[in-house]
């Protein structure tokens, strides 16, 4: 008897607790998967409406269109034309005129935080170089941080694109079911490059594009792949398959040498930040003290620039492409 109290009191437990998980799942991730239903169909609206809005699409000279919006060589570029080219892949809506506006605001506002409770001119400068570049770092974070997700997305996406071109359906349909298939930010990419196409784009204006916007190399591959289809023939379904099985080891190589080197950019992080702590340290224990690191600018100049030097050698060590 008391065995069966124990089992029933058991089981009604599991099913009140059963009971309330289903009931939060359907209050709350019913609600989540529908807006996520909505952010899908906005976007597609969005990308849309900026595909008609595009200077490809726009502008009826095509060839002149291409020969500026898809230079490739960076080398001719200059610093808003690369600022601008980073902000596109990092995938916001804004301009290379916002963000150095921005900086140059955060730039005035840390030189006035750390200059006026210090009363030193360098000390103003020194805060103002820091301070200025967060907003473009900010950029090239996001940018290096969507290019990630994109890589990820990859290999399924041409495996996809195999399976579709050997179910007997065209290139078109298969960006079309990625467009449709894939989340942010691949999806994005691939509904902006297959409405370009239905708005008249040629193809291989519509594949540099894309090529251009992402800025990932496995894309450029992609992109080249298709273009020598195009003209020369070929099976295009196993050289999607291919390509993505390419990529796919791609991706795995670049997570162990990010595994391999993860102790390096921790002794990074950590030499270049302890400088900093440790004057922080010192101006909350003894501010007398710390202050007269500000009588010796020449000093404190060089330590900058070497803690530069610094992190720029010891990023060129733990980073590098292949």
């Amino acid at each position: 008897m008391d065995m069966l109290i124990v089992v029933l009191t058991f089981a009604a437990g599991f099913l009140v607790v059963y009971g309330a998980n289903l009931l939060l799942t359907d209050l709350f991730l019913g609600d989540k998967e529908e807006r996520r239903r909505r952010l899908e169909e906005e976007a597609l609206i969005r990308h849309r409406k900026e595909a008609r809005e595009s200077p490809l699409v726009v502008n009826p000279d095509l060839s002149q269109m291409a020969a500026q919006a898809l230079d490739e060589t960076s080398e001719e570029k200059g610093l808003g034309d690369r600022l601008q080219e980073m902000i596109d892949q990092a995938g916001m809506r804004t301009s290379a005129e916002k963000v150095l506006v921005i900086a140059t605001i955060v730039g005035v506002i840390g030189a006035l935080a750390v200059g006026i409770p210090l009363r030193s001119p360098l000390a103003a400068v020194l805060g103002g170089i820091f301070f200025g570049p967060l907003p473009i770092l900010f950029v090239q974070f996001k940018r290096k941080q969507r290019l990630e997700a994109m890589r990820a997305q990859l290999p399924d996406c041409f495996d996809l694109m195999g399976r579709v071109m050997r179910a007997g359906q065209t290139m078109t349909q298969a960006m079309q079911s990625v467009a449709e298939e894939f989340a942010q930010p691949i999806g994005g990419e691939f509904s902006y490059c297959h409405e370009q196409q239905n708005l008249g784009l040629s193809p291989d204006l519509a594949f540099r594009d894309l090529a251009r916007r992402t800025g990932l190399i496995e894309v450029k591959v992609f992109v080249l792949a298709m273009l020598v289809q195009r003209q020369t023939g070929g099976n295009l379904a196993e050289l999607l398959e291919k390509l993505g099985t390419i990529v796919r080891d791609r991706y795995r190589m670049r997570g162990k040498v990010k595994a391999l080197t993860a102790e390096g950019r921790f002794q990074a992080i950590i030499l270049l930040a302890l400088p900093v702590i440790v004057f922080l340290a010192l101006m909350v224990i003894n501010r007398p003290y710390a202050m007269q690191l500000f009588d010796h600018p020449s000093l404190l100049m060089v330590t900058v620039v070497a803690m530069g030097i610094g992190a720029l050698w010891i990023r060129k060590i733990i980073n590098f492409d292949f």
